[in-house]
């Protein structure tokens, strides 16, 4: 059974800085692809941040290039997401998955506001 647990979400002042969290279970999580997505309110989920299943390539949606940076620890089955120089516009759930998705964790709530 697929377990997605994120966390270290929060609330933040624009400019401010969190890292978040996926801990994976009941997956062979090393040769996984994974991804963090993320969905603000009235909007579809969309794709953030992927990596490849040995943590070398790595994929960011522009609007998020410079800022956020994807990376994972496979002997810790975590996988992680920096994110710097937070705008507004980053205010959303943020979820973690592979690729192809499997089922969906509860996410972890970003706000970015002063």
């Amino acid at each position: 059974q697929v377990q997605l647990v994120e966390s270290g979400g929060g609330l933040v002042q624009p400019g401010g800085s969190l890292r978040l969290s996926c801990a994976a279970s009941g997956i062979i999580f090393s040769p996984s692809r994974m991804g963090w997505y993320r969905q603000a309110p009235g909007k579809d989920r969309e794709l953030v941040a992927t990596i490849s299943g040995g943590g070398s390539i790595r994929n960011y949606v522009d609007s998020v290039k410079g800022r956020f940076t994807i990376s994972r620890d496979n002997a810790k089955n975590t996988l992680y997401l920096q994110m710097n120089t937070l705008k507004p516009e980053d205010t959303a759930v943020y979820y973690c998955n592979t690729i192809p998705n499997k089922g969906w964790g509860k996410g972890t709530l970003v706000t970015v506001s002063s």
